[in-house]
């Protein structure tokens, strides 16, 4: 009886405990469920700064930016807005990271500012964030010119090429195909000036600054030159096929299907007289093609593209530009900053920004989405011009190497200098600066 007692008793604490262990059990599983669901409602958002040109801010605020957010509510996008001209909007990051940890987590560069920023240790290393099939969906030189000495420090957010702007109509009346090679550029010029079609044939950038360079570039790859090879950098600029490029830029003046002030114009100057309908030819990049086919514009409706002509031994050039995603050394969020940079150049986010702002895709398979050509017609051919991209030199000295060609170039295009010296002069310092 009396152990039946005990057993009784020792059944009624078991239960009490049971319950108070299940009641504490219970309590610790709220708190950690309270206590997982806090932080989410009181901490703040990571903020992720990015440094653009004011143009671009607003279809990045009003566009993708805005879908990422939603898709990542503890992330956001802090949008700095920079100057207009893209080598202040270089100095400013510059300055930035030579004065210690950059305010900017991500980089938004143009193609010519990898090198110098991943050699000086600005950029963190994508190699292995990205795979090599992923990285196949974008155009091949969009990507090569993000690289530097083998290891990739961004990807590609739109694309940027040189080409050739023609007069489609005013060439058919005359019963002439698009020009392949610089002297058919030149017959059909010379021709249609002469039919009184129009007052100029060919238009390009001749001022001293880097469009010029980017310009010759398309010139020189199409007499077959080169300018310096990053591999071994070997400098090409007092070779014959230079030599002969910079002939052909003199020649269009002299025979008079250039105009004589082309030697300063730089990209607006030539738009507006081909928009104008003044000239048959124009070098240019993408963002003419809107433009020039506006209501408003005389040439609506009656322009078409192609490749950079080029000679027998020689290849068709486009220079690329472009800009592409890095992310900063210094930030204190690479994995949010790279959760951004796979969003903003997927290809959701791509299409969606070049059907709201117009801008060049990066990936391959936009130039023939079916909504993007409806849109933009001339996107697969615009598609067979990035296949011919050239980079200009992707070296760290990249931006002394320009300065150096700007200025010696701009001399034998005004006859200040013979074309031969100012080439020895630019070959010369550009082997001293590259120590050969």
């Amino acid at each position: 009886m009396l152990n039946l007692q005990v057993v009784n008793k020792f059944r009624k604490i078991f239960q009490k405990l049971k319950f108070r262990v299940a009641a504490i059990f219970i309590a610790v599983v709220f708190g950690i469920a309270i206590l997982s669901i806090q932080p989410a409602q009181t901490q703040q958002p990571v903020v992720l700064n990015l440094l653009m040109t004011a143009p671009d801010a607003q279809p990045w605020r009003q566009g993708i930016i805005k879908d990422f957010e939603a898709k990542n509510p503890g992330i956001r996008i802090n949008i700095v807005e920079g100057p207009n001209a893209t080598n202040l909007l270089e100095d400013l990051y510059t300055s930035a990271f030579i004065l210690g940890d950059s305010p900017y987590d991500l980089v938004n560069m143009d193609v010519i500012w990898t090198p110098k920023f991943a050699a000086a240790g600005w950029l963190l290393d994508l190699t292995d964030k990205i795979t090599q099939q992923e990285l196949a969906a974008f155009s091949r030189l969009d990507v090569e010119g993000r690289r530097y000495k083998g290891k990739l420090y961004a990807i590609p957010m739109r694309s940027d090429v040189g080409m050739l702007y023609y007069r489609e109509d005013l060439l058919k009346e005359a019963g002439f195909n698009p020009p392949e090679s610089f002297d058919d550029l030149v017959k059909i010029s010379q021709s249609l000036q002469e039919k009184n079609k129009v007052d100029w044939g060919y238009i390009w950038q001749g001022k001293q600054y880097e469009g010029l360079a980017a310009m010759f570039v398309e010139i020189l790859e199409g007499f077959g030159g080169y300018w310096v090879n990053p591999e071994t950098l070997e400098v090409g600029l007092d070779q014959s096929e230079t030599l002969a490029a910079i002939e052909f830029l003199k020649n269009t003046i002299q025979i008079g299907i250039s105009p004589p002030g082309v030697t300063t114009y730089q990209e607006e100057e030539t738009r507006r007289i081909f928009q104008n309908g003044n000239s048959a030819f124009l070098r240019n990049w993408p963002y003419v093609w809107p433009l020039a086919n506006a209501e408003s514009s005389a040439v609506d409706g009656k322009i078409a593209i192609k490749p950079m002509v080029h000679t027998k031994t020689g290849n068709s050039g486009a220079c690329l530009g472009g800009w592409a995603l890095g992310i900063s050394k210094s930030t204190k969020h690479p994995e949010a900053a790279w959760k951004a940079i796979s969003y903003f150049t997927s290809e959701e986010a791509q299409r969606k920004f070049v059907l709201e702002a117009g801008f060049v895709p990066s990936r391959r398979s936009l130039f023939i989405d079916p909504q993007i050509v409806a849109k933009y017609p001339h996107y697969p051919e615009l598609l067979k011009i990035v296949d011919q991209a050239v980079l200009r030199p992707p070296i760290a000295q990249y931006a002394q190497t320009s300065d150096i060609l700007q200025r010696y170039l701009s001399a034998a295009l005004t006859s200040r200098m013979t074309p031969e010296a100012a080439m020895k002069n630019a070959a010369s310092e550009t082997r001293q600066l590259l120590g050969r």
